[in-house]
């Protein structure tokens, strides 16, 4: 882990404090995401931090509404508080999610729950299948809202991109491919192995960040394209469906 202090103090005394409320109930404090790559941004990224907890502590959150609103004032995203019970019960529902927080974690306390963790494909798949429907729909309900402006568009790529990035990773694990950490990464290999706008990808994430501002024209084009290559994955999900059920 890095030796900025938001990185070795913060986690360390965060975990403190949920020690002090729930004792022999917490089970692992976990930090997990930009924290631990190379893409975490000091005083401006959020630290995230999985808290697992035993069932007797799970039913005690009401103790924490004061601890959490601290940490976010300290740029600490409200953690994800679940059960070890839950995260096995889950893997065949949100399996991308702890596949992301697997790839990319450090234990601050107690027991490495994830360490553990196996994953199937099919499962996997699923969610893929579901997950990129799904925000298509909503990318074009919301593109249509913007009416075109610039501003609007832009706003929306930032908020939409990593979604998509998200499952992105979980599409190179069904391909056997290294999943990487960072988001650039994590485009460039994807678009490779699926042959689609790897520079269209690569703008949209400086759109992200703020380094690329393309005019209303331009903005508008890119959308487009944006829009043709989440359907273009969508079409290999149901063709790679159809070649399972077919074998």
């Amino acid at each position: 882990m890095s030796n900025n202090k938001d990185l070795t103090e913060k986690p360390r005394l965060l975990a403190d404090d949920y020690h002090k409320v729930f004792g022999n109930n917490l089970i692992s404090v976990i930090l997990y995401g930009s924290a631990v790559t190379d893409e975490y941004i000091p005083k401006k990224s959020d630290l995230n931090f999985l808290i697992v907890l035993s069932e007797e502590g799970i039913e005690q959150l009401c103790l924490v509404y004061d601890l959490v609103a601290k940490w976010r004032k300290k740029r600490v995203g409200t953690p994800l508080f679940l059960t070890k019970a839950y995260i096995n019960s889950s893997l065949d529902t949100f399996p991308i999610e702890f596949l992301n927080i697997k790839r990319s974690y450090t234990v601050v306390f107690g027991e490495d729950i994830l360490e553990g963790l196996a994953f199937e494909k099919e499962f996997i798949r699923m969610q893929c299948e579901r997950e990129l429907k799904g925000k298509l729909l909503l990318l074009r309900e919301r593109y249509v809202e913007t009416k075109g402006k610039a501003i609007a568009l832009r706003t929306l790529v930032a908020n939409t991109l990593s979604d998509f990035i998200f499952i992105f990773k979980g599409l190179l694990y069904l391909l056997d491919k290294e999943v990487p950490a960072t988001k650039r990464e994590t485009v460039t290999a994807l678009t490779k192995e699926f042959d689609l706008d790897q520079e269209l990808f690569l703008s949209l994430l400086r759109v992200k960040e703020g380094t690329l501002k393309p005019s209303a024209k331009e903005m508008e084009l890119l959308f487009q394209k944006y829009l043709q290559e989440i359907r273009s994955m969508t079409m290999f999900i149901d063709a790679w469906e159809e070649s399972s059920q077919a074998s």
